[in-house]
């Protein structure tokens, strides 16, 4: 049932397209899901870039436990918890670096929310707590199941419930049930 799982087998078998439909389908998902931890997109590329590569080069450490989605989003959250680590090191950026950086978040923000219920929504998300926001992408943005919310976050299965469940009552006093 695991299409990645299926395309990750055709790549240990030599089935080299197999990688490039892996990385077709879990690439962009993956920028915007390590984006929600660093708030860089081009970090959150290099990371992506970095996570596929280590599944190139450690084939066999995949044991198909978990489905294919869930280990590549494990190992984009701890690179993205390392990279924050290492970037609470560095105090200081230059304003013409923080410019451009505001410019490209506008640009993909104006790319990504098209029309104005969509903006709303993802403002009231911008409100939730981090771990609320992290749930709610996981779960109803990326479809992964409960389960695989929890593995990714570390969490059992019921700690994820309550979590979406407070958020969803949160987003309704935010935006009104008329959007929900």
């Amino acid at each position: 049932m695991d299409n990645g799982a299926d395309n990750y087998r055709r790549f240990l078998a030599g089935d080299e397209c197999a990688f490039d439909e892996i990385m077709k389908d879990y690439f962009d998902c993956l920028i915007f899901f390590i984006n929600r931890y660093l708030h860089d997109i081009h970090a959150s590329e290099d990371i992506a870039i970095d996570v596929f590569s280590d599944l190139i080069v450690h084939r066999r450490r995949y044991n198909f436990k978990v489905s294919l989605k869930t280990y590549l989003f494990m190992l984009a959250r701890c690179r993205a918890l390392n990279y924050i680590k290492r970037q609470k090191r560095c105090l200081t950026v230059a304003l013409e670096q923080a410019e451009i950086w505001t410019d490209e978040k506008e640009q993909l923000e104006e790319k990504i929310l098209v029309n104005e219920q969509k903006r709303s929504v993802y403002a009231a998300l911008a409100l939730l707590p981090h771990s609320m926001r992290t749930a709610v992408h996981l779960v109803y943005f990326e479809n992964l199941s409960y389960d695989e919310c929890a593995c990714i976050m570390r969490k059992n299965r019921k700690q994820v419930d309550n979590l979406l469940y407070r958020a969803k009552n949160e987003l309704r006093t935010i935006l009104g049930k008329e959007l929900l």
